[in-house]
């Protein structure tokens, strides 16, 4: 009873402090208002001045070398396919810039590691290959022995970090090649939270976690995991220290023995890392798994290309709910429930494979609704030696623009473009820009809501015969929301495929959200 006596005694003590305060100002001869602030202004952008990326394979002993493709496509490109300074879009406060190319240091050092290309001119794809790392011991001794509750790191020779300025940095897209200039991934930015779905050690009997810090600082980094059987709870993988300019690999098969299917969250509680996947049947150097959107209730997969084969679905459930998955198929003739994806029950906490045996040779989309935050990756048959598939990812919907950094077409290969709106009618102007000279060529498509459309990227008019070329994906004004992805195959009807990627988004500004304010304030 005292308690209640001494609240109502405060808060009539609070009252009286307000209105004491509200008549002193009164006594000013300004009337008060009480106001919400002025009404939210149209949302501002800033142009991206500059961007990192780093990148596992290139230089590293374990892919014999391997290259770069690098495209820069700012805000305002010049009839002629190479950018100009414009102010549309904030592109005239960017400069030209440039992007330089170093080498990470393995062990780590206080200062990045030596130039290996440069690179001045925006517009234009770059293809660059990198040479072994044989500046010093190619990885420094394990500490400790793997076992199935412990993981092993080593810092290990390779990999390079790209940083770009200026016109350089707008709508940046930089792809690992293979010493085919074949694209094997998308290059990572440095982030603090990471997810990687695809099949377990049943399927890929090596399976390694690339851990790199561009950055001047120590890093540190933890690994969740959880299979098909539910979260390793006993597995020591906290801790990771990834030193400034290195590259940390850990070798988690010991730890993920007979599982079908597998998640791989990595997160950082100090300093930022760029994180890779990589996974192989034992024998050559695999597949790298692309980087899955963060665990959301609707989610795309797009890119699946027409290629034969069985389409493997793995899907993660990382909450403690168990997930109750719908899945539907955005084809060229609309979308479908295909066989075997009705109601799909998972376990919280698990990940789970589904076949989509229906799907074979069908290029589409895959929509994802769940009843609790789920990502998910598509493997198809194809890819390099070793690799137990090829693989996209969940990805969300372009904004701006998509850049793909390295296509070719030509003897033995072909190029394409799998565009999805799952939503609403979409319409994207598609620009491809050869590696040789200024030849491009640019063409607009429609996609129909509902549906999926292979665009065939076909030879750029004047440039040679099986140049490398670059590709820029943007909705045009009132299109909706658009998915992509990018598929080589062998020539021919029904061709192996030898490399898929989910296409995302390349900014060339940044959106600053609305300043909101609330204030007492005297009015005059």
């Amino acid at each position: 009873m005292r308690n209640l006596r001494g609240s109502r005694v405060l808060s009539a003590a609070v009252v009286v402090v307000l209105l004491g305060g509200l008549y002193a100002l009164g006594g000013l001869r300004h009337p008060i208002s009480l106001s919400a602030g002025a009404a939210p202004r149209p949302r501002h952008s800033v142009p991206v001045t500059s961007v990192v990326r780093a990148c596992p394979a290139p230089g590293a002993q374990f892919s014999r070398g391997g290259g770069l493709a690098v495209m820069a496509a700012p805000a305002s490109l010049g009839s002629a396919g190479t950018a100009t300074q414009s102010p549309g879009r904030g592109s005239s406060s960017a400069g030209q810039g440039g992007a330089v190319v170093t080498r990470l240091a393995g062990l780590g050092s206080t200062t990045p590691g030596p130039a290996v290309v440069s690179i001045t001119k925006a517009g234009t794809p770059r293809l660059a290959t990198v040479s072994l790392d044989r500046t010093g011991r190619a990885q420094a001794a394990p500490k400790g022995k793997p076992s199935a509750t412990t993981v092993v790191s080593t810092a290990v020779r390779g990999g390079v970090v790209v940083q770009a300025s200026g016109s350089l940095a707008q709508g940046l897209e930089v792809e690992q090649t293979s010493g085919a200039n074949l694209p094997t991934a998308a290059c990572s930015s440095p982030g603090t939270d990471f997810w990687f779905v695809g099949p377990g050690q049943r399927t890929a009997g090596r399976i390694q976690v690339y851990l790199m810090n561009p950055g001047s600082q120590p890093a540190d980094a933890n690994v969740d995991m959880f299979t098909d059987a539910g979260p390793l709870q006993q597995t020591t993988d906290n801790g990771i220290s990834v030193p400034p300019h290195g590259m940390i690999v850990q070798s988690l098969a010991p730890v993920l023995r007979n599982s079908r299917s597998v998640t791989l969250h990595v997160r950082t509680s100090v300093g930022q890392v760029a994180a890779a996947v990589q996974e192989s049947t034992g024998t050559g150097e695999g597949a790298w798994l692309p980087r899955a959107q963060a665990p959301a209730t609707h989610l795309v997969i797009p890119g699946l290309p027409a290629a034969a084969g069985s389409r493997q679905l793995y899907l993660a459930v990382p909450g403690v709910k168990d997930a109750n998955v719908k899945v539907s198929a955005v084809t060229s003739r609309g979308t479908y429930q295909p066989t075997g994806a009705g109601g799909i029950d998972i376990p919280g906490g698990s990940a789970a494979e589904v076949s989509l045996a229906s799907l074979a040779g069908i290029p589409a989309a895959i929509k994802l609704t769940a009843s609790t935050p789920i990502t998910a990756t598509v493997m198809i048959p194809g890819g390099t030696n070793g690799s137990p598939g090829s693989f996209t990812a969940a990805a969300p919907a372009l904004e701006e623009q998509g850049v793909v950094a390295d296509n070719v077409t030509g003897p033995g290969r072909v190029s394409a473009l799998v565009l999805s709106a799952p939503h609403a009618t979409a319409r994207v102007s598609v620009t491809q820009i050869s590696s040789a000279g200024s030849a491009r060529r640019t063409q607009t498509v429609q996609v129909k809501s509902g549906k999926s459309l292979v665009v065939a990227l076909k030879a750029v008019p004047g440039a040679p015969r099986g140049a490398p070329f670059a590709v820029v994906i943007s909705p045009l004004p009132g299109s909706g929301p658009v998915y992509a992805g990018r598929v080589i195959s062998a020539s021919g009807a029904g061709g192996t495929l030898q490399a898929m990627l989910p296409v995302a988004s390349a900014l060339t500004t940044v959106p600053l959200p609305p300043v909101r304010s609330a204030a007492i304030a005297p009015a005059p």
